[in-house]
């Protein structure tokens, strides 16, 4: 983003560039652009579902901020219809509310707020073992993911956990 000046009301305004996978997101969370979810979801299906062939559910990863519709579950719900396997929106839950994680300034502040606040939800049926895809949206310095994934590894029903984002910070 470059800096063009204040407007009338003394906002500093932006020309800002961002990559096609990053202005659909954009479109999605800050416009609320729902025709971006199919868009999104065929692009990271062609693009990586081979890496991920094995996934049998699809989780979303919980959302900091709330809506009255979540963009990342969308997108997983959409990713999971291309892939024909189930999402599971409620295996991965947040139990507290925290500041949006993009906010906070190091590593080490996402990871201390992050710590203790995701939960498993036992509701896989079978006593299988299942590979789970996490989708997020963005992708900053890991510690939301690496807190999914720490908790999702107790949850003896995961064999395998693989993790795909839209976009990542620059």
């Amino acid at each position: 983003s470059t800096p063009t000046g204040y407007n009338e009301y003394g906002h500093m305004q932006f020309d800002t560039v961002r990559p096609e996978a990053g202005e659909a997101l954009f479109q999605l969370k800050y416009r609320s652009d729902y025709s971006q979810v199919p868009i999104i979801a065929k692009q990271l299906y062609d693009s990586l579902d081979h890496f991920f062939s094995s996934a049998m559910v699809i989780v979303p990863m919980p959302a900091s901020k709330h809506r009255a519709r979540q963009p990342v579950t969308e997108i997983a719900r959409e990713y999971a219809r291309l892939k024909n396997v189930p999402c599971c929106e409620n295996l991965l839950l947040k139990t507290s509310d925290t500041q949006a994680i993009k906010d906070l300034e190091t590593r080490q502040d996402k990871v201390s707020t992050l710590i203790g606040v995701f939960s498993v939800y036992d509701v896989l049926g079978s006593e299988d073992h299942y590979d789970v895809l996490i989708l997020d949206d963005l992708f900053d310095t890991g510690s939301s993911i690496e807190a999914a994934t720490n908790i999702l590894r107790g949850y003896d029903k995961i064999r395998n956990i693989y993790v795909a984002t839209v976009t990542r910070k620059r």
